[in-house]
């Protein structure tokens, strides 16, 4: 396995990528959303089982325009509301044009073939949303697991942008969930259905926000394991 940093170039300056890949031929790409708590190695051992399955796995750092952007949430409350302050400055906008550089850098490489996906969690469940319908002629696979803000009455909101989304999508909710309202799911899937999206969308028994990783209090093994196959089958599919 080969595992590097790299400055991938955006409109608005130079983001510090992780990437991981098999070494060999070329393969596609997965671009791995971070959720609001950042970077840290949870997330680049995430990224490195993605790799393992045969893919170039990306990991940007979204706070980059602060600067190298780290949280202790041991340290409390008011560590916890800065993460939160800080996720908030992050819009659908300014994700795109980070997003565009990404997939110029994949285009660029001769590492990575035509084909990219993507996969966001919690915070980036919107970005991979609105990645699909901006880019529908690069992403052909976004998965988003207990995503939120998808569906907002705002003019930026990623639902509005099914009638351009040409990638299968797999959206995955928490059955206990404070953070998605009751509306998402039914606004969401009539928006898809409307647009005639390929998509799964379920809810998974008795889980809660953050099911998917192992340091938090939440993880639920055999839900995260079988989020795993869901979204490597995905892949296969839209990708290989």
């Amino acid at each position: 396995m080969k595992e590097f940093q790299v400055n991938v170039k955006t409109p608005d300056g130079m983001m510090d990528c992780f990437v991981c890949h098999p070494e060999g031929e070329a393969l596609p790409a997965v671009l791995f959303y971070m959720d609001v708590p950042g970077i840290r190695e949870e997330l680049r051992d995430m990224c490195r089982h993605i790799a393992e399955q045969g893919y170039v796995a990306i990991l940007p750092d979204l706070y980059y325009r602060e600067g190298k952007v780290r949280f202790d949430l041991s340290k409390g409350e008011e560590e916890l509301q800065k993460m939160f302050a800080m996720g908030s400055t992050l819009t659908n906008q300014l994700i795109m044009r980070d997003t565009e550089g990404l997939v110029e850098y994949c285009k660029s490489s001769n590492i990575i073939t035509d084909k990219i996906g993507c996969v966001g969690y919690c915070m980036s469940g919107q970005f991979v949303v609105a990645a699909a319908g901006s880019f529908p002629s690069d992403i052909k696979a976004a998965a988003s697991l207990y995503g939120v803000r998808i569906v907002t009455d705002k003019p930026d909101s990623p639902h509005l942008l099914a009638d351009k989304i040409d990638a299968e999508l797999y959206l995955g909710f928490a059955e206990h969930d404070p953070y998605v309202e009751d509306f998402v799911i039914p606004d969401l899937t009539a928006s898809l259905d409307a647009n005639n999206v390929t998509y799964t969308l379920e809810t998974h028994p008795g889980t809660e926000h953050g099911f998917c990783f192992k340091q938090r209090p939440s993880y639920d093994e055999p839900a995260a394991n079988k989020v795993w196959d869901i979204l490597f089958d995905l892949y296969k599919r839209t990708l290989n």
